[in-house]
């Protein structure tokens, strides 16, 4: 029977990825219809009305219509912000931290991908300069964390009984598929995927996810290829679009004999492009960095209005740049030559628009074009089609404006409350690098055989490098972009390059913003030096714990004064205490990590008697009140002489299901704990709210069992300690936790290498680590917070400061 359960488990796992992959597909679907549709719609309007103005010289009313459409598209996009703070942004940073193994408010929410997907969509048809392709990927994690369960906060009405996939370990791997899938509907790259999942997403993975994770970006993939191929060009299952953004196809033309992709000589341009895009990256993250330090300071504050409004500034500004520029700045070229538009427009057909229809001729004589207005009165995916295969018709002097600005301007907007991506943009910034580097070899060193679409292409690469420091993933995902596998090695290398060089002066974007945030995200492994500390050294040695019999007041007092996830289940070592009071060796190293808990345990019960007051019970209220006059504790110091010169006394008769007495002497608490497993809190939530509880004149045999499934029926959200009502409950009734703890949790000892307590936190994906010494008893614990880099730097400072 369980063989079969666990092949039906597997099954629906099969079949959930499937699905998710679908759904995935079909956002992209959505927002890519709608982008096209009314970015369509608004340059439509307004190219009608700058041809008209252009003769009668109205063209402040051309600048008004689509400052209209700009601010209207962004003031919706913001207001979605508004409803969902969390939908803010590329969503990245965020799902990172989640497959991290930190929870994030709100982040995988109904409403967060319904505030994400609809708010991308006008941000990017508002003229922002910010991409879809990002919040696609926060996208895909929300479906991949929702559909599974059959359930929503959003929809609460609507419930069905499915009992798979109750926890957390499931929910993150399928987080981690959604996000791959998302990933392989925005660049139509099913491998890129699954590696960026891997590389940039999850500190644990298994072999069996992996599989599942590349089925579900190629079913989100082919999803989104078919819908749109049917939708775009009426020929269902052609698939000839696989993802919103396409490179199209690099060729040369067969006229032109000397034309290669890229030689050997050009891989020395290519490192060199990779150094400065890593400078340029690095300069960005750098500028962006301190315009969110400069919001958390002056507008986040502030009343949520003036987020909005500083989105409608961003977006006025960038109109206006746009508008100016196009009509003032741009240069009239010539179309292309015929060696181009004889095999370039041919080989072009399967990308959505053909090249040289996007072109702009904006104050231009015939068979001339304004450069500038092609660029920016375009989608951003024709822009950079443009640049990577329009033939030297890009003057040095417009590419090199065109970069300042949408480096500048692409800047500040990532940040602002709107959903958006930063990989387009970042394309785009880098392709007029790569365009304008193409075109100086060209013209002043005279390499005629130099390819431009390869330049913009690699400068593409390096910029996008140099900001979010990705390497095998986004290698990946430029090569299924292009089709084109002989590409592979110098993206690898100018990528390659484009980080070593960022990670000199700063971090990744996404991991800036992180850090910013305050999350406790683990690194893929700690620095040499940090072996120089053990577990003792970095480890919480003030426990708070429970008894494997414990009395309700103890637990609501527990659960009230604390926000601990999980708590050892101990029990008093008679034996080891007599021993310790003699001075046995063994026993008396755990005074250093006992010494610092004594008083702050005493603290924490005269805390708990303060908060027991609110308990619902009169005969509990009665017996806090007596016991608030406690004495101040004496020095540390004296206690600990006084406990060691002592000879040792025998303790109160106190049986193992009895609570921990509030009237117990400093010499009580401080005594040896037997460790015996761990509890969560959610379990011990779950325990008093369903009256999981036996009387003292009872066995515990005659407590009520919960199976499993009832243990998890409240998942993912369980009742709060202060939202429960507990007026039913006796306090002095006792809780028998020893069937519902883990009686055999990851532990270490005080000794272990920090190297080694980090390895097993990534590879076994831990969330509380139990420092256990040579006689079982429990001496501290490490949660994720003990082992970021922070933390670590800090305790290494102190062990120096020690030495």
């Amino acid at each position: 029977l369980s063989k079969q359960k666990a092949q039906r488990y597997e099954a629906v796992k099969w079949v959930l990825v499937f699905a998710i992959g679908v759904c995935t597909g079909l956002v992209g679907l959505f927002v890519d219809f709608f982008v096209r549709l009314f970015t369509q719609l608004k340059f439509q309007v307004v190219q009608s009305s700058v041809e008209e103005c252009t003769e009668k010289g109205c063209l402040a009313l051309s600048l008004l219509e689509l400052l209209g459409f700009n601010l209207t598209f962004v003031f919706l996009a913001s207001l979605l912000v508004l409803i969902q703070p969390v939908a803010a942004g590329s969503g990245i940073p965020e799902i990172k931290c989640y497959l991290n193994g930190v929870k994030v408010p709100g982040v995988v929410r109904l409403r967060t991908v319904v505030c994400k997907a609809t708010g991308v969509l006008f941000s990017v048809a508002g003229g922002l300069f910010v991409g879809k392709e990002g919040p696609m990927i926060h996208s895909g994690a929300v479906v991949g964390a929702g559909l599974p369960q059959f359930q929503s906060i959003s929809l609460r009405k609507i419930q069905f009984n499915f009992p798979y996939f109750r926890s957390d370990r499931d929910k993150r791997d399928f987080v981690s598929a959604g996000a791959a899938a998302g990933v392989a509907a925005a660049f139509g790259a099913p491998i890129g995927g699954t590696l960026f999942s891997l590389e940039e997403g999850s500190s644990f993975w298994n072999q069996g996810l992996t599989w599942k994770v590349l089925f579900c970006s190629m079913a989100a993939t082919f999803t989104l290829n078919f819908f749109r191929s049917g939708i775009q060009f009426g020929s269902w299952g052609s698939f000839q679009l696989p993802g919103l953004l396409n490179f199209g196809e690099f060729k040369c033309s067969e006229s032109d004999k000397k034309c290669h992709l890229w030689t050997a000589v050009d891989l020395g341009f290519f490192i060199l492009m990779g150094i400065v895009g890593g400078l340029l990256g690095a300069t960005f993250n750098c500028l962006n960095k301190r315009l969110a330090k400069y919001r958390m300071r002056n507008v986040h504050p502030k009343p949520k209005l003036v987020r909005v409004l500083e989105s409608l500034l961003v977006s006025l500004t960038t109109t206006v740049v746009v508008f100016v520029a196009s009509m003032v700045l741009g240069e009239c070229r010539q179309m292309s030559s015929s060696r181009h538009s004889g095999n370039d427009t041919l080989s072009l057909q399967d990308i959505s628009e053909d090249v040289n229809s996007s072109i702009k001729t904006f104050f231009c004589p015939n068979e001339t074009y304004n450069d500038m207005a092609t660029l920016f009165f375009n989608p951003q995916e024709s822009a950079i089609l443009q640049l990577f295969h329009q033939d030297g018709t890009f003057s040095p002097v417009t590419l090199s404006l065109f970069f300042l600005l949408y480096f500048l301007l692409s800047c500040w907007t990532y940040g602002i409350s709107v959903p958006s991506g930063l990989f387009v943009p970042s394309l785009l910034c880098g392709a007029a690098f790569g365009r304008l580097v193409a075109n100086l070899l060209k013209s002043y060193i005279g390499l005629d055989h130099i390819y431009s679409g390869t330049f913009a292409l690699i400068g593409a690469a390096a910029f996008l490098g140099g900001v979010v420091r990705m390497t095998i993933s986004l290698t990946v995902i430029l090569i299924e972009s292009t089709n084109e596998i002989t590409y592979g090695l110098p993206i690898m290398i100018t990528l390659m390059v484009a980080k070593w060089t960022g990670d000199f002066f700063n971090k990744g974007i996404y991991d800036i913003h992180v850090n910013l945030r305050g999350v406790p995200l683990l690194e893929w492994e700690t620095g040499v030096e940090m072996d120089k500390l053990r577990a003792s050294d970095i480890m919480e040695p003030n426990l708070t714990y429970v008894y494997p019999h414990t009395r309700i007041q103890s637990l609501v007092s527990i659960l009230r004064t604390t926000v601990h996830h999980a708590f050892p289940v101990v029990t008093e070592n008679r034996g080891n205490e007599r021993e310790f009071m003699k001075g046995n060796q063994l026993i008396s190293n755990n005074i250093k990590f006992k010494k610092s808990s004594i008083l702050t345990r005493a603290g924490e019960q005269r805390k708990r008697s303060q908060s027991m007051k609110s308990y619902p019970s009169s005969e509990l209220r009665n017996m806090c009140d007596e016991h608030i006059a406690t004495e101040e504790p004496p020095e540390k110091e004296d206690l600990l002489q006084q406990m060691l010169e002592r000879r040792y006394t025998p303790y109160p008769n106190l049986y193992p299901d009895q609570s921990p007495s509030e009237e117990w002497t400093m010499e009580e608490r401080f005594r040896p704990l037997t460790f015996h497993g761990l509890i969560l809190r959610s379990q011990l939530v779950t325990l008093l709210d369903r009256g999981v509880c036996y009387s003292e004149s009872q066995s515990s045999a005659s407590q009520p069992r919960l199976s499993h499934a009832e243990m998890s029926e409240d998942y993912p959200r369980y009742p709060d300690i202060h939202d429960l009502d507990l007026t039913l409950l006796n306090p002095r009734m006792i809780v028998d936790v020893t069937p519902y703890m883990n009686p055999s949790p990851f532990t270490v000892s005080p000794n272990t290498h920090v190297s080694q307590v980090f390895n097993l936190f990534r590879t076994m994906g831990l969330r509380h680590l139990p420092v256990v010494n040579a006689v079982g008893e429990v001496v501290g614990i490490i949660t994720r917070h003990n082992l970021t880099h922070e933390f670590l730097q800090a305790r290494l400072r102190q062990h120096y400061q020690t030495i």
